[in-house]
């Protein structure tokens, strides 16, 4: 069974303000989310996890998002090329329609290379870290 870890010891500090800002402000760079905690563990000696904030992965967010609205576009187009040609009745139709699919497979194939070179580059900006 596990033992009980109540904290049942009150200790009281007063400190002045410019000694509560250079707390608070060491606290507001780290992972804790309790200034109780991140004050116990200073006072304890304890390791405190200090946020990390690389600045070369800044605009990966808008980046993915926009690649992902380009790639759902592409797919969104894919598939209505595909319908289409389900519909197609005459070789004449069929002809139009190979022309019209390759332009659109060749901007797939772009966008995806384009993604997939993207993550490779992130995957590198990652594994350095």
């Amino acid at each position: 069974m596990k033992a009980e870890n109540n904290r049942n010891r009150w200790l009281h500090l007063r400190l002045t303000e410019q000694e509560y800002a250079s707390l608070h402000q060491e606290y507001a760079r780290t992972t804790d989310r309790k200034l109780s905690d991140f004050a116990r563990r200073k006072l304890l000696g304890k390791p405190v996890t200090v946020l990390h904030r690389n600045q070369s992965l800044d605009g990966i967010g808008e980046e993915l998002g926009r690649l992902r609205m380009e790639l759902r576009a592409a797919g969104h187009n894919f598939n209505q090329a595909v319908k289409k040609l389900h519909t197609l009745r005459g070789g004449h139709q069929i002809e139009a329609w190979l022309l019209t699919y390759e332009t659109q497979r060749e901007q797939l194939c772009r966008q995806v290379e384009r993604a997939g070179s993207y993550l490779k580059t992130l995957a590198g900006l990652w594994s350095r870290e």
